[in-house]
């Protein structure tokens, strides 16, 4: 009887927990039995790894063969463990003697023919395989998304037969050589293509600034989703822990990564006919949602009341807490959902207020799709008004701004929060606005006034002084004045149409 133990790893979220593979050639009737808690993908290797031998020219044991994957409480799926299987086959046959396997890790689907396929999830196998100093052998259609793990070694596999030979030491194979990747993403797009809307743009560089989120309402055809598109090219760049945590949810998926720009903020655009598990993730093995592809990005919501009143609800929490934690019977899995959300609507079902097509009761009827509590969580509500056909004329020859001009003035915002509270203003606690947001008593008073004026909540009280204080700190202002509170009052666009048509 012959034993032999190999190494892979599973996917769980954004984990790859070690799986130990066992694999016992023993005496009976040829059998082949795999044992550890595998989907139909996992029990199906049976076949894949028996046709893939045999066609890489080994002979298939005509024994028993036991398959355990431990720990066998945990759930594993996909075609990752054939090649462990079949290398774990060849060891217990004795086709690869006296080797060392609890320095390697496999992973990888095999054709029948004995070629290996690429698999999903590689980022954290990687990232897994590389803190436990071992060495990975991976199908050669992922070596290019692997090798963004900085200093990993990986060895690239085309095929079983290959595989054997460089584990035998008669032909070797090298190890992966990761391209250089771009460290600045470029952008065709810039802030320079919008016609006038000067409040608007100005909105939207407090909104990176203070990384909050803004709703955009008017007319249709005012550039909402212009304004919307340009976010993303004056936020920062991504730190390579953030564009590594991003890049591992796109891999958990299967989804290929351009190496030349891959450290780009991503900007998710789901349509409004899309389902709360396609916004939050879901599924009976709990796959990430478009708020988690969107980590570290933009997601935008374009047509913001289309969407299903409950399927905008189900984003309430994300947008608090920077996680999504989705729960099945047979799993748990917490993704990271930090995404900056912009929205874009118009005021009315027929696209303006004073076209005279619509009633209030129309209007108000059309706004209440969208929850207060939703609402709430809006830092920024601005209109975005319909430029008449002089204004346009007299604005399209202005030079304004350009991204790079306007991502410089973000940045300094940033540094400044960052070395203040080592977090940006949106995500301040109760707590910290308190330490970082000092009011002066006469302020304090103004603030109260207009909010119990304006009817806002104790949610939306805070929200402008967040918003205020990144007003101040993008004038390099050490403190809260009331020019800042007025411009953060001013930016509540929503509340004030539904409370003019509410008298």
């Amino acid at each position: 009887m012959s034993l032999a133990v190999v190494y892979s790893r599973a996917s769980i979220g954004i984990n790859a927990p070690l799986v130990t593979i066992e694999v016992h050639l023993g005496n009976g009737l040829p059998a082949f039995n795999l044992v550890g808690l595998g989907d139909a993908a996992v029990r199906e290797s049976r076949d894949r790894v028996r046709s893939a031998l045999l066609n890489s020219d080994f002979e298939f044991p005509a024994k028993r063969i036991t398959v355990n994957l431990a720990p066998a409480d945990l759930p594993k799926d996909g075609g990752r463990f054939d090649l462990a299987i079949a290398i774990g086959i060849l060891a217990a046959n004795g086709l690869l003697p006296d080797l060392d396997f609890t320095q390697v890790e496999f992973a990888g689907e095999l054709a029948l023919s004995g070629e290996v396929r690429p698999v999903s999830g590689v980022l954290p196998f990687n990232f897994a395989c590389h803190e436990a100093n071992r060495i990975a052998y991976l199908p050669k259609d992922n070596c290019e998304q692997a090798g963004l793990i900085n200093d990993s070694r990986i060895i690239a596999v085309e095929s079983l037969s290959s595989l054997f030979l460089h584990l035998n030491k008669q032909q070797l194979l090298p190890f992966y050589q990761p391209k250089k990747t771009c460290s600045q993403p470029s952008y065709s797009i810039d802030m320079q293509d919008i016609v006038g809307q000067a409040s608007a743009k100005r909105a939207l560089e407090i909104a990176a600034a203070g990384n909050h989120n803004v709703i955009f309402c008017g007319p249709p055809g005012t550039g909402k989703t212009m304004l919307a598109q340009r976010l993303i090219t004056i936020l920062p760049s991504l730190t390579s822990n953030q564009a590594l945590e991003t890049a591992t949810l796109y891999s958990i998926l299967g989804n290929d990564l351009d190496p030349e720009n891959w450290s780009q903020r991503p900007f998710r655009q789901p349509h409004h006919t899309s389902s709360s598990i396609a916004l939050v993730g879901g599924g009976a093995n709990p796959m990430p949602g478009e708020i988690s592809l969107a980590n570290h990005g933009v997601l935008f919501l374009d047509e913001l009341p289309e969407f299903q009143r409950k399927t905008l609800d189900v984003l309430r929490e994300p947008l608090e807490s920077g996680k999504v934690c989705i729960s099945r019977a047979r799993r748990q899995v917490t993704y990271p959902a930090q995404f900056q959300l912009v929205a874009a609507m118009n005021p009315s079902p027929t696209g303006s207020i004073n076209d005279g097509r619509s009633t209030p009761d129309q209007i108000l009827k059309y706004l209440s799709r969208i929850s207060g509590p939703f609402l709430d969580r809006i830092d920024l509500q601005v209109d975005v008004p319909k430029l008449s056909a002089e204004e346009f004329n007299l604005q399209q020859d202005d030079t304004s701004e350009s991204s790079e001009i306007v991502k410089e003035r973000v940045c300094c915002a940033r540094k400044l929060q960052l070395e203040r509270a080592g977090k940006l203003n949106s995500q301040l606690s109760n707590k910290e606005i308190k330490e970082y947001c000092h009011l002066s008593h006469t302020d304090r008073f103004f603030l109260q006034n207009a909010v119990e004026k304006l009817g806002l909540s104790m949610r939306a009280y805070h929200r402008v002084i967040k918003v205020s204080r990144t007003l101040a700190d993008l004038e390099n202002s050490t403190q809260i004045n009331r020019l800042h509170l007025a411009e953060a009052l001013g930016y509540r666009a929503l509340d004030d149409i539904i409370r003019q048509l509410s008298v």
